[in-house]
């Protein structure tokens, strides 16, 4: 099956606010630009994506874009105001232009992998519907996928996950939970980068190397801080 990508990017700069306990600014920066390219990667080699389209005012994420041969949409040309107006927007103009379901997915997803992109779309063939994949603590949304019959009403946000399964089940559209840890770990908060730092070293203790240097040197810095500052 294939299908397009949608996802929708905040201003790197301002990025991962809550770790600024353990990490600089310019770290944050890094760790933000890090992540979001090895999701793009991930999307822009995986043969079943036929397109990513990136909506964001940042205009790093448009030389991203134009690195990975995406599409890039400026979020205030939308004519529409907050993350999920934004996307709600969005997938309406994707779906004007392709029949091909779409994948809403955020970009601070470090561990995931091609593997999980399949299996998102595997069960989206299988049960067509609504696909959602939660954080680790099943509260938040990591990601989206469906056609243009189940598209959701969009409540990206603190506790989106239960409200995209309750709305979507009074419109009628069937749902498929996924737990994938490729998705589920999103980096907002100190714990979860030291969780990451966790499986990287595992990764690395299996010769498996770090998705790129500015990703090493932001979780050396973070773990220094949480140690030294207790």
């Amino acid at each position: 099956m294939l299908a397009q990508a949608l996802v929708p990017i905040k201003s790197l700069i301002a990025a991962k606010s809550r770790l600024s306990r353990v990490l600089s600014p310019v770290e944050r920066r890094d760790l933000a630009l890090a992540m979001t390219e090895h999701v793009l990667s991930t999307l822009a080699n995986h043969p079943d994506i036929s397109a990513v389209t990136l909506v964001s005012d940042d205009p790093a994420v448009a030389a991203l874009a134009r690195k990975y041969g995406m599409n890039y949409w400026l979020e205030s040309a939308l004519g529409c105001s907050g993350l999920n107006a934004a996307i709600a927007h969005s997938c309406d103009v994707l779906f004007t232009q392709s029949s091909q379901p779409v994948v809403v997915l955020h970009s601070d997803l470090p561990c995931l992998e091609a593997s999980d992109i399949s299996t998102v779309l595997k069960h989206l063939q299988q049960k067509e519907g609504l696909v959602i994949v939660a954080d680790r603590y099943g509260l938040g949304t990591n990601l989206l996928a469906f056609g243009a019959e189940s598209r959701p009403e969009f409540s990206f946000g603190a506790d989106s996950f239960s409200r995209h399964c309750t709305s979507a089940k009074k419109l009628g559209i069937s749902v498929k939970v996924l737990r994938l840890a490729g998705v589920a770990l999103d980096i907002d908060e100190p714990q979860d980068l030291e969780l990451w730092m966790k499986r990287t070293k595992r990764k690395s203790e299996n010769n498996v190397k770090p998705t790129s240097l500015s990703i090493a040197v932001c979780q050396q810095g973070a773990f220094m801080r949480q140690r030294y500052n207790g």
